[in-house]
């Protein structure tokens, strides 16, 4: 692909097979993630384990993501988008039957992690793939798309997964992820645009200090739930602490960084990356939540329960797209700001469920969720990746990603500690503990993080950032 290729894009026809090609990819990677989250009270009583433990059956997978994601990255612009990608799409799908074939949590969780190892290499080259494909001036739309791909597979997952479920033992919710792995996988390779790329290394010494940096955190976390003791709890976050120094002492001397920390110099790439933590915290205290609240003290069935959370993501598949297009046109901080005022009122209202609940009483807070979640993550995609130059898509792919999953990764170890906090439980066909107050205590935290992040995108508004600059 010439230069001036890579600045304009695809042809539109090359452009199509593309996009179907990472949609497909990502839908997976997507869809398995809701899935396995309305599915958890039926493994926590089918594997007799307590929901606390099982939280790890998201966590293992969301963990292994998330360490790996600026990895993913850098090699994606080292080596090739293109290349990670695919490679990306055979693991997760070898994952996926790892998953199905499982008999016991230990296997589940170990089989998690390696299928979360294939999505981290889908998810971190994922934004970058759009930028190569679509012409500068219409990266909002091509944004837009890929914010409709993930909603849209977010809002089939619970419902898909609850379908499932009525009719198939658990196993089955991992097995549909293997025929379409292996078509896309086969397409890969030659739909996907081949672009110029630095041939150069990753910098193994920040790739193995990012994991543990990033996954002490998330253990210390889990901790809690578990009980564990403050000097057992003080030496994981020590230890997170100093790996996490050492990561950015590693990014001041290296050569050639993992994570150019120049790139958090601009206002505009530093304030969309913590807006996107903080929102994706917020989802992620919900998402893993509400089907306790839901298959427990509500009684739902997993079918329903995957209904009642469908139209969120449902209104962000329908929303997204039109808010990529407006903010290729109006200010995308704006668009950011009310969304994420959206949202946590929203969450406001769904922690405010009352005692006798009607599911028009579900149905229509999550929209409002949902309606505030499409007007802001697209514009925010745009803000982040629009300011870095484009040789560093990859690592702004990777930034944007790491962020998603760390907060949507931190959401469900704190779900964790309060459900074990009130002793909730949901073993055998019996509702033990305060399972209604620890969901609601975990909306108020999620409506909070909804709050903060308006507030960090407000500092957007009206306010104009030096063009970005590189050594």
């Amino acid at each position: 692909m010439s230069a001036s290729a890579e600045r304009d894009g695809v042809p539109p026809h090359e452009r199509r097979w593309a996009i179907g090609v990472i949609a497909a990819g990502t839908t997976m990677a997507v869809l398995d993630s809701s899935i396995a989250n309305v599915a958890l009270p039926t493994i926590s009583r089918e594997l007799n384990a307590a929901p606390a433990l099982t939280i790890w059956v998201v966590n293992g997978f969301q963990i292994a993501v998330a360490v790996t994601l600026l990895s993913f990255a850098s090699l994606g612009d080292a080596m090739g988008y293109r290349r990670v990608y695919t490679a990306g799409i055979i693991v997760f799908t070898l994952g996926s039957l790892c998953c199905a074939v499982s008999h016991t949590l230990g296997a589940l969780v170990a089989s998690r992690v390696f299928q979360g190892f294939g999505a981290s290499a889908i998810m971190s080259v994922g934004p970058a793939l759009y930028r190569t494909i679509f012409p500068a001036s219409q990266l909002g739309r091509g944004l837009g798309i890929s914010a409709l791909v993930v909603a849209a597979s977010a809002s089939a997952g619970p419902t898909i997964g609850g379908a499932i479920l009525a009719v198939l033992p658990w196993p089955w919710l991992f097995a549909i992820n293997v025929p379409i792995g292996i078509a896309d996988a086969v397409f890969a390779a030659q739909a996907l645009p081949r672009q110029h790329y630095r041939r150069g290394h990753v910098d193994i010494p920040s790739a193995v200090l990012s994991v543990p940096a990033i996954g002490l955190f998330v253990v210390g976390l889990d901790g809690f739930a578990h009980r564990a003791t403050v000097l057992e709890s003080g030496l994981i976050f020590g230890g997170a602490i100093v790996f996490a120094i050492a990561f950015i002492v590693r990014q001041r001397s290296a050569l050639v960084a993992m994570l150019p920390l120049d790139m958090f110099s601009n206002g505009r790439f530093s304030l969309a990356a913590l807006t996107s933590l903080c929102s994706f915290l917020a989802q992620g205290l919900a998402f893993v939540s509400l089907p306790f609240l839901f298959q427990g003290p509500l009684g739902y069935s997993a079918f329903a329960s995957g209904l009642l959370i469908t139209p969120w993501p449902l209104c962000i598949a329908v929303l997204a797209p039109i808010a990529g297009r407006l903010a290729d046109r109006y200010s995308a901080p704006l668009l950011c700001t009310v969304g994420l005022a959206t949202i946590s009122l929203g969450l406001v209202t769904l922690a405010l469920l009352p005692a006798h609940v009607t599911t028009a009483d579900i149905i229509w807070r999550g929209m409002v969720c949902g309606i505030g979640f499409g007007f802001f993550q697209s514009p925010n995609n745009r803000e982040l990746l629009g300011s870095v130059p484009r040789q560093r898509s990859g690592t702004a792919s990777g930034v944007l990603a790491t962020v998603r999953v760390t907060g949507q990764t931190f959401g469900a170890a704190l779900v964790a500690i309060a459900l074990a906090g009130t002793g909730a439980s949901l073993v055998s066909t019996h509702v033990h503990g305060d399972v209604r107050g620890a969901v609601a205590l975990t909306l108020w935290a999620a409506a909070g993080a909804a709050a903060l992040a308006a507030l960090i995108s407000s500092l957007r508004v009206r306010r104009t950032y030096p063009a970005f600059s590189s050594p």
